[in-house]
């Protein structure tokens, strides 16, 4: 089963692919539902392509906003520049999209995205038929409901599930709030997230009493959800075949890319994980809270709805190595505060943990030596460590 990351810029598209990622997906400058991600140039997407596929590895653009007729042929024209510089697919949503692009006679694969809600076998080979390769499921599907998905499809048109980040208000990628609250258009690529503001629902003249919001079983989502984290179902998901599993989490840092695709790549090769072992390692990063959402076949607002005093991370992400070397020492990017001597807990990129001890004093990058550093600055090591580890330190509260 493939491993499927995002990357909101070129640099984590290198970091996913080094942290163990078998395809990394990622949107341009037009097209794509995350435009506050960074996004890539025409250029940067041809550098991450090259550098995809020397390892092997494959690329997926985003091409899944719901454009308005006059946009559809710069959707074409970004799909064929895009084609021709070595895309492996391209995600839509879109019927139109989908159509135009068939008729394009692309090399890349169609792949219908989380936006399209597909909830059942006959949509999925619907979309066979219109010249789709693959389809992701809505997150609303428990196991057992995949289970007979995969079985109904019987390997006609490839499967995709997600498994890790958050989640939509409303049915998967069918919003409408951030547009009513904030006039930005979810549908556009331009959600400003109002569900994870904090609600209570209050009845016009009892304004001083506020109420719960609860959600039943067909799936109408909580404001404030919970991520998901389905690391316990991978393996019986990659038993019902499905093709490939998905990180959300193109708006994140490095340093969560660096650890979900580093867990989950343990988890597809085969090592157990109890459930509280995963959330300790999952929880490294900030978060806000886990569940397992739809998958066990039933919610409650108690296992879906964010609770504020469990979301807090105890790590701050203070470094990373990268893949400088001055005077024979590698370099250290400093990404928060570090002192001299402290003792930090080091990832590297096979998701291996272990501590790792600063030298003091601390030496930048410029010859100056002192003992703390600030965001931005470079250090020089005294060890060989393995570029693009990380470096962070137990610290209590709320982090970036």
């Amino acid at each position: 089963m493939e491993l499927l990351a995002p990357a909101g810029t070129l640099e984590k598209l290198k970091w996913a692919a080094r942290y163990g990622a078998d395809a990394i997906y990622f949107g341009t400058e037009f097209g794509s539902l995350r435009s506050y991600a960074g996004n890539f140039s025409m250029s940067d997407a041809a550098e991450g392509i090259a550098f995809l596929h020397e390892q092997g590895k494959k690329a997926y653009v985003t091409l899944n906003i719901y454009p308005f007729s006059d946009e559809l042929p710069k959707i074409e024209e970004t799909a064929l520049a895009l084609d021709e510089i070595g895309a492996d697919a391209f995600i839509v949503a879109d019927l139109g999209v989908l159509a135009a692009l068939k008729r394009k006679n692309l090399r890349a694969a169609l792949h219908v995205s989380t936006q399209a809600n597909t909830v059942n076998a006959q949509t999925a080979l619907a979309y066979k038929d219109l010249g789709a390769k693959r389809v992701n499921l809505a997150r609303e599907l428990s196991l057992t409901q995949i289970q007979d998905y995969q079985a109904i499809v019987d390997g006609r048109i490839e499967t995709e599930v997600f498994i890790h980040g958050a989640v939509c208000f409303s049915y998967s990628g069918r919003c409408a709030i951030s547009d009513y609250l904030t006039g930005h258009q979810a549908n556009r690529g331009a959600c400003k997230h109002p569900c994870r503001w904090n609600y209570a629902l209050v009845e016009e003249k009892r304004p001083q009493e506020s109420m719960p919001i609860f959600e039943d079983e067909r799936g109408t989502y909580l404001f404030n959800s919970k991520e998901l984290a389905l690391f316990e179902y991978v393996p019986a998901l990659n038993q019902a075949n499905v093709a490939s599993c998905k990180i959300e989490g193109r708006m994140k840092s490095i340093h969560y890319i660096a650890s979900t695709v580093a867990f989950y790549r343990q988890v597809l090769d085969g090592k157990i994980f109890t459930k509280e072992e995963g959330l300790d390692l999952l929880s490294r990063v900030p978060n806000r809270g886990y569940t397992d959402g739809f998958m066990s076949g039933s919610v409650t607002s108690e296992d879906y709805q964010y609770d504020q005093s469990r979301s807090s991370t105890e790590y701050r992400f203070v470094g990373n190595i990268t893949d400088r070397v001055v005077d024979g020492r590698a370099v250290l990017e400093i990404r928060n505060k570090i002192k001299s001597g402290e003792t930090l807990e080091l990832l590297t990129p096979d998701g291996e943990i272990g501590i790792f001890t600063m030298p003091a004093p601390l030496i930048t990058d410029r010859g100056a030596e002192v003992d703390e550093v600030n965001n931005s600055q470079f250090v020089l090591l005294t060890e060989s460590l393995v570029p693009y580890s990380i470096l962070r330190r137990a610290d209590q509260g709320n982090t970036k």
